[in-house]
């Protein structure tokens, strides 16, 4: 597998974002999305002085990321964990604050370009999904048990399936006269579930049932809710985290998380607002950051990217 083919999203953004709080000797970075290790490596490359701790629940995205980072030497430190996991860490790292975070919440290049793991919907492969082979149950198991009701509220809430009622009613049918095991079946049945209409617009239809699935399967919202405030709370004053996301449920979550950070929390009426109510964090994006065409042209999985930034003003204990 070739490392030339990843090129990181908006890589050059996230960088100048994280900048300011990673020039001093000893800032921490985390990357909590390791992937194959593109923001990683971008990361120690401009700030020499830094020391990185990444993390990913994915062995082999670990043991390639570790292959490429290899020249760093000490300055990197691989984890095998979730991202929601992240003061466990850095609790048992000794590491009390942090200089930078960074999630890049997109699936990596490697599990969307692996055809077994059964990501894509554009090939034929076992309905797999989990990000951590070694835990969990897969996609095909969710299809095969889950409740019809359930399986509609999960196209609906994680894919914004506008077709989740047709889609899972086929879904049911079939399963019980076949289980499901591999994608080609699974796209081939949404291609006939859907209206006409439906498929004119919006790319392959099976997307938005394949990034539910996936969404479910990893427990993704949950562990981001808790995952991004943990991390605003391991920020150092002047600290700063950058996020960049692919759908608008990830981006809402980011943007509520950063929203609340930056709002006063005095009583309403108070002539003088108190330290202790002043914001804790100060936002970097008006809004969410989109890709340019030319980061499109030359990656098209950074088209649906949203990126949010915001820094650490004031201390959690005041």
């Amino acid at each position: 597998m070739s490392e030339t083919r990843h090129v990181p999203v908006m890589l050059q953004r996230c960088l100048d974002m994280l900048a300011p709080a990673l020039g001093q000797p000893g800032a921490v970075v985390v990357d909590c999305t390791l992937g194959l290790g593109g923001h990683s490596e971008a990361l120690l490359t401009r700030f020499p002085e830094a020391r990185l701790i990444a993390l990913d629940r994915d062995k082999e995205a670990l043991r390639l990321s570790g292959e490429r980072l290899a020249p760093f030497g000490d300055r990197a430190t691989l984890v095998h964990a979730v991202y929601d996991e992240l003061p466990a860490v850095l609790d048992r790292l000794g590491v009390p604050h942090v200089q930078g975070v960074l999630f890049d919440l997109g699936v990596s290049s490697m599990q969307l370009d692996e055809a077994d793991r059964g990501f894509a919907y554009a090939q034929d492969a076992p309905l797999d999904m989990r990000m951590d082979q070694t835990t969990g149950i897969g996609a095909a198991e969710v299809l095969n048990t889950y409740p019809p009701g359930e399986l509609v509220r999960i196209l609906r809430q994680y894919g914004e399936e506008k077709q989740a009622k047709r889609i899972v009613a086929a879904v049911v049918r079939e399963r019980e006269k076949e289980p499901f095991t591999n994608s080609a079946r699974l796209v081939e049945l949404i291609r006939d579930a859907l209206p006409q209409a439906a498929k004119r617009t919006g790319g392959n239809p099976a997307k938005r049932t394949f990034q539910a699935l996936r969404i479910e399967v990893n427990g993704e919202l949950t562990v981001l809710e808790r995952a991004v405030p943990a991390a605003v709370k391991a920020l150092a004053v002047g600290g700063r985290i950058a996020v960049l996301s692919y759908h608008s449920l990830e981006d809402r979550l980011v943007k509520q998380v950063f929203a609340a950070g930056a709002a006063t929390t005095a009583p309403p009426g108070l002539p003088v607002v108190p330290e202790r109510y002043q914001p804790k964090l100060k936002l970097l994006t008006r809004g969410a950051e989109l890709p340019t065409e030319e980061e499109v042209a030359e990656n098209r999985r950074a088209a649906p990217a949203r990126l949010r930034g915001a820094e650490r003003i004031r201390a959690d204990d005041l």
